[in-house]
């Protein structure tokens, strides 16, 4: 037995008397083991400074509840835009159709993978970039730039105008079935190519394949309407709007917002990212003649900077992060000093690596959408607590809303989404710069769910 490379005995007899030394290793096993990890780990002191006080606040209608779908980058999206009409029209609430988006996304991800299928004819099938297509071609997750395709092409709706279904509460079965119908497409398209059909041909197919992907989303999600009326009353049940609209023209008339000026900020401080540039993701989009996203870099201070920048002019504003990291979801808490697992095992685990080094080791990476509604501000003026609108229903954290310690930004906060005017003129030139081009699988291509 090479006994530099395996574990011995006498390895594990070290082990057991090193950890029976120990009394808080006798607590934390029983602790742990009984009440769970992050139970154990929870510092009460910690909790108590998430108290929802704050210094710029936002409201606006009820929660919304994405459910069993992972469409938070929709909600959140919806979110900011919803509080537009609330506010202009002086409603108690209001919702837009999360299912009517739903809808063109799964429509033009199935285009977008079908027309990468056609660019990549001559890529091995056992490749990485095959592999990485072929993965989740329709998944529920985005990011900013691609809801941004989906409204400049096919506007908004209210929810009455395309309520939920259950293939939209809860999308596993659509995606799946959608997911298996492509990648057959995906087989056939391959095939007629190396059998030697000219690109005509293969265009014509893909048009078929996606007459029957638009059956298959009206089958699990109803027709998307054309053309919808509205009546909205406002807070005294005064009729406030009245009218026949389009999508595209509800989104002009009465959302009202310039959306081309908002765009995705990020902060990956890893080599490979230099500050102060623009980046793009290769392969990710949804709306194939928008040509995928783009990103600005800056530090982590400074997207924080325009967060409350937008904030202190009545506007929420759209954040992605890693929301699995140092949270307590029944309590709605996000707080590195919240836990202490570190001190519960006794070494370093959530301090092994640092913000870098977790996107480089694949530790991190962006994972779900929420709104920024409000901060709480030091002495100094700088962010010490942020609120979040997040979309997991009234019953989740504090009547549907999470807290967001500063420090938790830091670590775990990598996109945010301003209007454009808030940026210097060096940074508006630095995000029309050509962009620098990220592999597919880029933690910057995650999408949010």
């Amino acid at each position: 037995m090479d006994q530099d490379r395996s574990v011995t005995p006498d390895d594990l007899a070290a082990a057991r008397a090193a950890f029976g030394a120990q009394r808080a290793d006798v607590v934390a096993k029983n602790a742990a083991s009984s009440a769970g990890i992050r139970a154990a780990a929870r510092v009460p002191e910690g909790v108590a400074s998430n108290t929802l006080q704050f210094d710029i606040e936002l409201t606006q209608g009820e929660r919304t509840d994405q459910q069993r779908s992972g469409r938070c980058w929709m909600f959140a999206s919806l979110n900011t835009m919803r509080q537009r009409v609330i506010g202009a029209h002086k409603l108690k609430t209001f919702e837009l159709s999360q299912a009517y988006p739903l809808f063109f996304d799964k429509l033009e991800k199935s285009n977008w993978f079908l027309e990468n299928i056609l660019d990549t004819l001559d890529e091995p099938l056992d490749g990485r970039l095959m592999a990485h297509l072929l993965a989740d071609p329709v998944g529920d997750g985005g990011q900013w730039d691609m809801f941004k395709s989906l409204v400049r092409k096919y506007g908004v709706a209210p929810k009455e105008s395309m309520p939920e279904t259950a293939c939209s509460r809860d999308t596993r079965e659509m995606d799946a079935y959608l997911t298996r119908y492509l990648r057959g497409a995906a087989k056939r398209l391959r095939e007629t190519a190396a059998s030697g059909a000219d690109a005509g041909d293969l265009t014509a197919m893909k048009k078929t394949m996606m007459a029957e992907v638009y059956r298959l989303l009206v089958i699990c999600l109803g027709e998307p309407p054309a053309r919808f009326d509205v009546r909205l009353r406002d807070k005294d049940d005064k009729l406030v709007l009245s009218g026949s609209f389009t999508p595209r023209s509800f989104f002009d008339e009465v959302v009202g917002m310039a959306i081309d000026d908002f765009v995705s900020l990020i902060s990956a401080p890893t080599a490979d990212k230099p500050f102060g540039r623009s980046f793009t993701v290769s392969r990710l989009g949804n709306v194939w003649e928008d040509h995928g996203v783009r990103h600005l870099n800056l530090p982590v201070a400074r997207l924080k900077e325009l967060a409350v920048a937008q904030m202190r002019d009545g506007l929420p504003v759209w954040f992605g992060c890693d929301v699995g990291q140092s949270y307590l979801s029944s309590e709605g808490i996000m707080d590195t000093a919240s836990l202490d697992v570190d001190g519960l095992m006794g070494f370093a685990v959530e301090a092994a690596l640092d913000r870098a080094e977790r996107l480089d080791y694949g530790e991190s990476l962006m994972t779900h959408a929420m709104v920024f509604e409000g901060v709480r501000l030091d002495d100094a003026g700088s962010p010490v607590l942020w609120k979040v609108e997040n979309s997991w229903g009234k019953d989740h954290g504090r009547d549907g809303f999470d807290t967001l310690s500063d420090r938790w930004f830091d670590e775990y906060v990598y996109q945010v989404v301003v209007d454009r005017k808030y940026l210097t003129d060096e940074e508006r030139a630095a995000y029309e710069a050509e962009p620098i081009v990220l592999e597919p699988w880029d933690p910057m291509g995650s999408l949010a769910r």
